[in-house]
This record gives C-alpha cells, sequence and structure tokens, in this order.
C-alpha cells in the first residue's frame, strides 16, 4: 500500500501539471477538468515520487507535475504492475491500462537532462468508480488472481421465498477488488449441508476466499460457526473479532453475533451477518488485510512486519 504525495491538473495537454491539493475522478473519463481525460485507456498517469528523485539527482529542479503525471505516488513499484491490475485510490478504484509509453517528441526535460523516467516508469489507467480524491490518499494495489465464494444460509434463500440480497452484493464487492471468479451458493439453515458446501469450496474447489452469509445469531437454526468450525482446520480469529468491533461501534446488536473466521486448507473462511448492509459493512472492515491474507495463504508473502 502506498500514498499519493500530489494530485496534478492541467487544462491541456503537452503541459506540466499544478498541484492541486485535490480532484474528482470521473468513472470511464478521468480526472474532472484536466486535459488527458477522456473515453480512452490513459486517462489518468501515475508516475512515483522515487522516479522523480532519479532525475533530481541528475541535477534537475523537477517536482510532482514537472513530468505531466496526474498522481505522484510513494510506495508502489508502480512498472512492475500488470496491465489489468487494479487500483483502490481512496475511495475509488482505476484500472492498469498501459506501462510506459513511447515518446514521439523530446520534452523539455529530456533536452535538459538527456534523460525521462515518464517513459520507461510513468502508468497510465482508467477510472472504474467516480469519487473525490486528496493529497495522502492511499492508493492500494488489488490482488487480481484469487477465486472466491459466497454461501448464503438461509431457510427462505434456499427455498426461493426470498432473494439472495446480500449474496449479489457480495459477489459484486469480490469482482470489484481484484476476483476473477465468484460461486455462490445457497443452502438452508442445516449444520451438514452448510459444512458439505465449505468443504467442497475448499478443498475440492479451492477458492481462496469463501465469505458465509447468515445465519451467525443466538436462535437455534443459526449454526453457520458450527458448520464453520466442523470444517476449518485453524481459526484466524482477528477477522470476526475486527468485524464485530468495528461494528459496535454502528449498533450495540452486533456483540449477538457468534461468527468465527477461520483456514480450511488453503482457504480463507469468514463469516458475515445476514443482511446487505452489514455484510458492506464487514467488507470494508476487512479489505484493507485482505490482500495480504490471501497472499501469504497463497505463499506469495512471508512476512506482516511493516
Amino acid at each position: 500500500m502506498g500514498r499519493i504525495v500530489s494530485i496534478n491538473i492541467s487544462t491541456s495537454k503537452g503541459e506540466r501539471k499544478k498541484p492541486a491539493g485535490s480532484a474528482v475522478l470521473v468513472a470511464g473519463h478521468g480526472i474532472e477538468g484536466d486535459g488527458h481525460a477522456g473515453k480512452w485507456h490513459r486517462q489518468v498517469s501515475l508516475l512515483a515520487i522515487e522516479s522523480i528523485e532519479t532525475m533530481r539527482a541528475k541535477g534537475l529542479d523537477v517536482g510532482p507535475g514537472d513530468f505531466a503525471e496526474n498522481l505522484t505516488t510513494e510506495g508502489i513499484d508502480l512498472v512492475s504492475l500488470p496491465v489489468g491490475t487494479q487500483l483502490r485510490i481512496g475511495s475509488t478504484l482505476a484500472e492498469v491500462t498501459q506501462i510506459g509509453k513511447e515518446c514521439h517528441d523530446r520534452c523539455e526535460i529530456y533536452r535538459q537532462a538527456g534523460d525521462c523516467v515518464m517513459p520507461r516508469e510513468g502508468i497510465f489507467a482508467k477510472v472504474l468508480t467516480s469519487g473525490i480524491i486528496n493529497d495522502g490518499e492511499t492508493v492500494e494495489v488489488i490482488p487480481g488472481d484469487f477465486t472466491a465464494a459466497v454461501v448464503t444460509v438461509s431457510d427462505k434463500g434456499f427455498s426461493g421465498e426470498r432473494a439472495d440480497g446480500s449474496g449479489a452484493l457480495l459477489e459484486k464487492l469480490l469482482r470489484e477488488n481484484g476476483a476473477v471468479s465468484v460461486v455462490r451458493v445457497i443452502v438452508p439453515d442445516e449444520r451438514q449441508q452448510i459444512a458439505e458446501a465449505l468443504t467442497r469450496l475448499c478443498r475440492k474447489e479451492k477458492a481462496a476466499l469463501v465469505i458465509t452469509t447468515g445465519g451467525t445469531g443466538l436462535v437455534a437454526r443459526d449454526v453457520t460457526p458450527e458448520a464453520t468450525r466442523d470444517v476449518i482446520d485453524r481459526e484466524a480469529p482477528g477477522f470476526a473479532e475486527a468485524i464485530r468491533r468495528e461494528s459496535m461501534k454502528i449498533t450495540p446488536r452486533a456483540m449477538l453475533s457468534r461468527a468465527v473466521s477461520g483456514i480450511c486448507a488453503e482457504s480463507l473462511v469468514i463469516n458475515f451477518p445476514g443482511s446487505p448492509k452489514a455484510c458492506a459493512e464487514s467488507f470494508e472492515i476487512i479489505r484493507p488485510v485482505l490482500g495480504h491474507a490471501l497472499d501469504l495463504l497463497a505463499g506469495r508473502s512471508g512476512d506482516c512486519a511493516r
């Protein structure tokens, strides 16, 4: 995870951009009022402050915006990101569309230093969701190579008496946050059937992340936590604990949740509440650490230190 050092805007192409402090990102367009915005694949440009420091070391008096980048970032190796990588920028979402670019006309910076980092180390993205961003916002690389599943636990949902609103919402959130596929299953509030669904999804279909929704309360038929414990190999209690803690800031009824979370084979299993609103809130709570957790389980990372 990195951050925005500076947001830079110019009304025309081919100009150095000036720091603006904040900006409006518009889905399918780019930064409102910027000359590079439009219905094409290079709506927003990004360059790392570390790249600018390279040019400063060559004696150039340059800073954010001088390379015509919209977003000057810190802490992310931009050029290592493959095309298609999604970036969470504050509350907005963008997708990397191009790494570097061909420089047809030598810019002023190249003429001064005999080099320019933007063609090699700048990247470009299109905006997927709109919102306001500010200097200092986090920039998070969303994992784009994990599979997921949603298990809705509901007698009425299973019988067709109730639409699966929570399952549909969770599928949307997972896809927006990098899931390449999302399997959805509806089961009744029966311990064995819940456990069988979780076992199949984790051990046979090998979903990296399995989220259950429903069946975590105090009534007799709320048996999702018991079914989850039947199949997980190890508990990973932090997810369920964090959801309870943060949810209690919204409603004291969150303390009634008996949700658990754990690891089954190489899959992360997390119990969510049953309502769409509570599912959205719970997902936002776990989202900042989800990518690192899945990387750890997949063997792509071995260090939790910052």
